[in-house]
Parts: C-alpha cells; sequence; structure tokens
C-alpha cells in the first residue's frame, strides 16, 4: 500500500503490472517475452538503442525553481526549462504510462553511508531496469529494500516522445531535472547512459554543497593503500586504465572525495567495447561474456549468437553495463583514502600533447579547468569522428555548479594532501587525427605505472617549449623517442604549427577563467599563443 501510495504521488495511476525489484533472472525474462533483446553466446543480454547510440547532450535541461536557481551556472550546457513546462510533460508522461506495465528499482547513490542518496529508477523497459541493478549500489537487506523511501525518482520513458513546440524542448528526447522535487524525467532517448548520468548531475548538485568534491573520475588502489584518480571524459581511457590486474578498481567512472577519502558513486561499471582487446583488457573483456551484462548496439551473428566487438554497423559507441564485483579485483564496499596521484586524460586529436607529463599544483588546476580532450565518435548524438573541445573539470555536461565551486574543493584537496599530479595523452602520436596513429595502450600503461609506483617522480624531466609541461626523459618500457611528441612527427615544423594552434585554442578557451584564479593558475597555461 505504501508504495503505490508513493506512485500515486508521482501521478502514476491506473498501471499495468508492476515489478518491484526484480532479479536479473527475472529481467532477462521479461526482456526476452517482450522482444526488448537477445542472450548472446556467454550469457550477456544484447540491445538495441535505436536512433540515440549515446547521449542527447543538447536535450538536457534543469528546471527553473526558487531554491536552485542561484546555484545552477546557466549557459549552453545547464539549459534552464520551466517549472510550468516541466510540470506539463511531467502530467502527459503519466497519461502515457496508464495501462502499462512498468519496472521499479530501488537503489542507492554513493557507497559512503555519510553521503549515499536513496533512488528509485522507474521505466517502461525491463532491460532498462537491469541497467539500473547493474549501474547503481544495490540493497542487500530485504527489510531495508521493502521500506525504501527515495529521496530522488528518475522516471524513464524512452517510448514517449516530446513535441517541441508544446514542450518547450529541443527535440523529441528529453532530460529534465527537476532539483527542487528531487526528480529526474527522461523521454524520447532508449540510450540508457542518460540514467546513470542523470543521478550523476544530480549528485553533483547536491554534494559539493556539502563539502564534498565530485569528480567524473576513475579510481583505483594499490596493494600499499596508494589510491589514483584518473580524470577524462568518455574515451578517454579512464575505464581501460583503472581496469588494472595490479590494484584494486573503486570504480569505473564517477566518485566523490570527502574528508574520509575517495568514494565510488555507483554499483557498476559501463564500458565502452569497442575493439576491446581480450589482451591490452581482460577483466572488461571477461564481462562481456557474462550473464547479466547489458550489451548496448553490439554486433551480434544471428545464428550462433557470438559478438563482433570490432564492428562499429551501428555505432562507435558500443557499451556494456555490468555489476562492478564482475572485475575480480574491485574494492569491497566501494571506498579507499585520500589519493596519493591525480591523473588528468586527454585524448588529444592534434598529436601534440605529451604522453605524459608531471604537473605544478598551479598546472594541475589550469588543466582541470581547461579540460581539453577529443569528444570521440559516438559518445554523443552527431560526433562521428574525434573533435577538439574543452569541457571544465573534465565532465561540464554533468556539471551543474559554476566550475570555480569544484576547482575550489580539488586545489584544496590536492594541497592538504600532497598529491601529485600528471596529464597523459591517450590520443594522436606521430601526427594529428587521420595522419597519425592512436598512443599504444601498452605504452600508456607502462607510464602510468610509472607515475603510480614512483619510479618517474625524480626521472629527469624536459621543459616542452610550447606547453611548458615536464616530460620526463625515460620510463621503463616505453622508447624514449615516443616521449617527446615533436620527434614523433615526420615533419617538425608542421608539429610546431599544429602545436601553436592548440596552444591559442588554449589560452581563449581560459579566457572566461582569468579573473577568478590566481596569478599561479593563469600562467600555468601554454607559453606562446
Amino acid at each position: 500500500m505504501q508504495r503505490a501510495k508513493q506512485l500515486a504521488v508521482l501521478g502514476l495511476r491506473e498501471l499495468g503490472e508492476v515489478h518491484w525489484n526484480l532479479s536479473p533472472a527475472a529481467l532477462y525474462e521479461e526482456a526476452i517475452r517482450r522482444g526488448e533483446g537477445e542472450v548472446a553466446d556467454g550469457g550477456a543480454l544484447v540491445v538495441r538503442t535505436g536512433t540515440f547510440t549515446g547521449r542527447a547532450a543538447q536535450d538536457k535541461f534543469i528546471v527553473e525553481e526558487p531554491g536552485s536557481v542561484g546555484n545552477i551556472d546557466w549557459g549552453d550546457v545547464n539549459r534552464p526549462i520551466s517549472a510550468a513546462r516541466f510540470d506539463a510533460l511531467l502530467d502527459r508522461v503519466m497519461d502515457y504510462f496508464r495501462g502499462r506495465e512498468i519496472f521499479i528499482q530501488d537503489m542507492l547513490a554513493g557507497a559512503d553511508d555519510r553521503y549515499r542518496i536513496p533512488i528509485r529508477v522507474i521505466t517502461e523497459k525491463a532491460w532498462h531496469s537491469l541497467f539500473a541493478r547493474n549501474m547503481f549500489v544495490r540493497i542487500q537487506d530485504k527489510a531495508a529494500l521493502g521500506g525504501h523511501a527515495p529521496e530522488y525518482t528518475v522516471v524513464h520513458a524512452p517510448g514517449f516522445e516530446a513535441y517541441p513546440e508544446r514542450d518547450g524542448t529541443r527535440s523529441e528526447a528529453f532530460v529534465l531535472l527537476h532539483p527542487g522535487r528531487k526528480l529526474v524525467l527522461i523521454g524520447g532517448t532508449h540510450y540508457a547512459g542518460e540514467i546513470k548520468k542523470s543521478i550523476f548531475s544530480t549528485l553533483n548538485y547536491v554534494l559539493p554543497l556539502q563539502g564534498v568534491m565530485s569528480m567524473h573520475c576513475s579510481a583505483n588502489v594499490g596493494k600499499n593503500g596508494d589510491t589514483a584518480v584518473f580524470f577524462g571524459l568518455s574515451g578517454t581511457g579512464k575505464t581501460t586504465l583503472s581496469a588494472d590486474p595490479a590494484r584494486d578498481l573503486i570504480g569505473d567512472d564517477e566518485h566523490g572525495w570527502s574528508d574520509g577519502g575517495v568514494f565510488n558513486y555507483e554499483g557498476g561499471c559501463y564500458a565502452k567495447v569497442i575493439n576491446l582487446s581480450p589482451v591490452a583488457e581482460p577483466e572488461i573483456y571477461a564481462c562481456t561474456g557474462r550473464f547479466g551484462t547489458v550489451l548496448e548496439n553490439v554486433v551480434m551473428d544471428p545464428a550462433n549468437r557470438t559478438l563482433d566487438l570490432d564492428s562499429n554497423h551501428l555505432t562507435e559507441n558500443t557499451r556494456a553495463a555490468y555489476p562492478i564485483h564482475f572485475i575480480p579485483n574491485h574494492l569491497p564496499g566501494g571506498k579507499a583514502g585520500h589519493p596519493k596521484n591525480i591523473i588528468m586524460l586527454t585524448c588529444d586529436a592534434f598529436g601534440v600533447m605529451p604522453p605524459i607529463a608531471k604537473l605544478t599544483a598551479a598546472q594541475a588546476m589550469y588543466h582541470f579547468l581547461s579540460g581539453y580532450t577529443a569528444k570521440v565518435a559516438g559518445t554523443e548524438a552527431g560526433v562521428k569522428e574525434p573533435k577538439a573541445t574543452f569541457s571544465t573539470c573534465f565532465g561540464a555536461p554533468f556539471m551543474p555548479l559554476h566550475p570555480g565551486v569544484y576547482a575550489k574543493l580539488l586545489g584544496e584537496k590536492i594541497e592538504r594532501h600532497g598529491v601529485d599530479c600528471w596529464l597523459v595523452n591517450t590520443g594522436w602520436t606521430g601526427g594529428e587525427y587521420g595522419v597519425g596513429q592512436r598512443m599504444s595502450i601498452r605504452h600508456t600503461r607502462s607510464l602510468v605505472h610509472g607515475a603510480l609506483d614512483g619510479s618517474l617522480v625524480d626521472v629527469p624531466t624536459h621543459r616542452d617549449p610550447i606547453f611548458g609541461l615536464a616530460i620526463p626523459e625515460r620510463c621503463d618500457g616505453v622508447p624514449s623517442s615516443i616521449l617527446q611528441p615533436r620527434t614523433t612527427w615526420a615533419d617538425g615544423a608542421a608539429y610546431d604549427r599544429k602545436a601553436k594552434e592548440l596552444a591559442r585554442l588554449f589560452h581563449q578557451n581560459f579566457a572566461r577563467y582569468v579573473s577568478g584564479v590566481t596569478d599561479a593558475i593563469r600562467d600555468a597555461g601554454p607559453l606562446v599563443g
């Protein structure tokens, strides 16, 4: 009865069958019964997301309401929509659900019980319910699950399409966050990543106001308890580099940094699997062949049900969603101490950034605010090839507050805990995209290991004359010839022109932050341009 009242408060009435907290096996049965997906050889559930195979970044809005309007960094990323528009669209979605079956998962967001938030995900698809069950923190205690009272709710109606002229949206797809009502409304897109990123955006609004640094990053911890954090946008290598057999995985995408240390926001991983290698990424590769994993837009042979992870027939952004305990060396509990190292990942499409560089504290803040990388094909609708971009905090699409809020928290924590910071390029070398080649993951792993085990700390460095970065002169397992990016180009003059072009873009982008940072941070950018 209590559950029915909770649904009625939202406006969900006269429903078909309501499926509460079904197990993976039961959700498989429902998904197959309803024709939502197919089972691959090995046991994963293979689904298609249709038109949207990545986030609909331009279709996300935040409701203007009195409690939060002064906190939001309004602009091209955080677009406003009126409360009246939200309410009208919510009413139409509630009507859409009448008579329909729905699937509900009651979960938690956040591994630290001091900051975790009880959530509820309501959707019309069984496979989306399995996705939510994989991605968030499960409630193991049956009594606690039965009495679950969500603080935040996601209402997910992928089959419902908006009318932009009537609803105030940009297209038929919409992701609407209402901070006051603690409600997320998603429709018009079957891409499951919208579910997890909407909760991430919510946490990025709530927790920094409580002094918790909210981070778009992966994290792991060594056998000696040394925590490492990997900042980066989708496609830069967060998941791949943090899934290290020699270290325990805390999480692959979203974390908080409190006065007690680092903690995972999620209970699962959402890995990009295009061209996944069983040699270079064995832990993630193994997850693609497990019962319980959801595979989005992965090509499968219809006869023998084998997967073709190299195919981009549907999209470059093929994904696997699986619970974190599928990774053998995950860290139970999802919490660890303060970071010893921070690694900022950039996928440089210009091919001019070094494979690794040691950052000063001021440079770390400069590059955190800059968030330079390339949007990789498929991660957002309309992106077909890598495109240079600056995404502040390495996660601007998910950061509702002003970048200065996150930067201030990060700077304070880096200083307080004496963290070593590094910039790692997982993008191109030997030329820009289309000319050069992608960095070897084997070499990148060796460089990251050198940073984390301390062997690179005292290595002599060369100061890059354009970007001012301290580039190590050697690293075990890596040819010294690739450490200096200019020497990897056949034409040194062409390198200089491209590097100066990127340096100018850095300066143009950072102009908006100059008035709010120290002179040391302002001067930590490229030396030319």
